[in-house]
């Protein structure tokens, strides 16, 4: 198996919503609440899956400082770094292909998160990962200086859940939030082995490079350090990092598994992204000036 070289894999679909500006309300339909039996598919993934952390763990990856003396970087490799990650898309569609250039996105109305668990899901797993979501979104927000709460109607789903139910979890996640159909959630449905969580962000229109919602979808199979990876890497690129750069470092944002958490490098890049000098559906070429401006601003020299 090639568990060393499995990665995570996370997406920038920008599906277009026909009724995000008036929105209809829509009945909530609750996930149930009690423990389904795993089947053998899901059991077997949850193997694997282990097998993949241990294997990464051993070979030094999944870090969980934020980066040190060993990962230095100016502000030049910032800002070239966030030029390839906020300015491409991570695929091109239903998460395949490499994608290409983008105009910048992100959210401009607050952010409010909300949870949806699996039946399959047990309740202590429910609690941890409710807690690190909870924490990681204050931290977000936090860095962004974007409202970002877990309060209010939800626009920005978190799903974990198994094999088992993601297809129940996706539907209970469409009926929660406005402009989203259950179809355009199709590319989050079936997932490659190798694909431990993944994120769809959705625009008002064609033309309209904020974000209205999101949805994001981290393995229950996933071991515990895994599964927080996920958290991090998918709540963030929801925000508008939307891509992987294999030049990034100390970063998430890089197939190579090396870093499981957010490093400074990344909440540095966080905060260019919500400065408000950087303005929705600009170029990389507009940004440009700016962007080097900022990341000036944000560091004077090698960590």
């Amino acid at each position: 198996m090639a568990i060393a070289g499995a990665a995570l894999v996370a997406c920038d679909l920008v599906p277009q919503p026909t009724s995000v500006a008036t929105p209809r309300a829509r009945p909530v339909r609750p996930v149930e609440t009690q423990l389904r039996p795993t089947s053998e598919e899901s059991a077997a993934l949850r193997s694997y899956l282990v097998q993949v952390q241990s294997a990464q763990l051993s070979q030094g990856l999944l870090r969980e400082d934020a980066g040190g003396p060993d990962t230095p970087f100016t502000a030049d490799m910032l800002a070239r770094n966030f030029e390839r990650i906020v300015f491409f898309n991570e695929y091109a569609n239903a998460l395949q292909g490499r994608g290409g250039e983008s105009p910048l996105r992100k959210w401009a109305s607050p952010v409010r998160m909300g949870l949806i668990f699996g039946p399959s899901v047990p309740p202590s797993q429910r609690s941890d990962d409710m807690a690190a979501i909870r924490s990681y979104a204050r931290r977000l927000g936090q860095i962004t200086g974007h409202p970002i709460s877990n309060f209010g109607n939800p626009n920005f789903i978190v799903i974990v859940a198994s094999e088992d139910d993601r297809a129940e979890a996706l539907d209970a996640a469409a009926d929660r939030v406005p402009g989203i159909s259950r179809d355009s959630l199709n590319a989050l449905r079936s997932l490659s082995r190798d694909t431990y969580c993944a994120v769809a962000a959705y625009a008002a229109g064609s033309k309209d490079n904020t974000y209205t919602a999101a949805v994001a979808v981290i393995r229950a199979e996933n071991p515990s350090l895994l599964r927080l990876s996920c958290i991090h890497e998918e709540l963030a690129q929801g925000l508008g990092l939307a891509n992987d750069s294999r030049d990034a470092r100390p970063s998430i944002f890089n197939d190579d598994d090396e870093f499981a958490l957010l490093t400074r490098h990344d909440e540095l890049l966080l905060k260019m992204l919500y400065d408000p000098r950087l303005k929705a559906g600009m170029t990389a070429t507009e940004a440009a000036p700016i962007t080097r401006i900022i990341a000036r601003e944000l560091k004077s020299g090698p960590l």
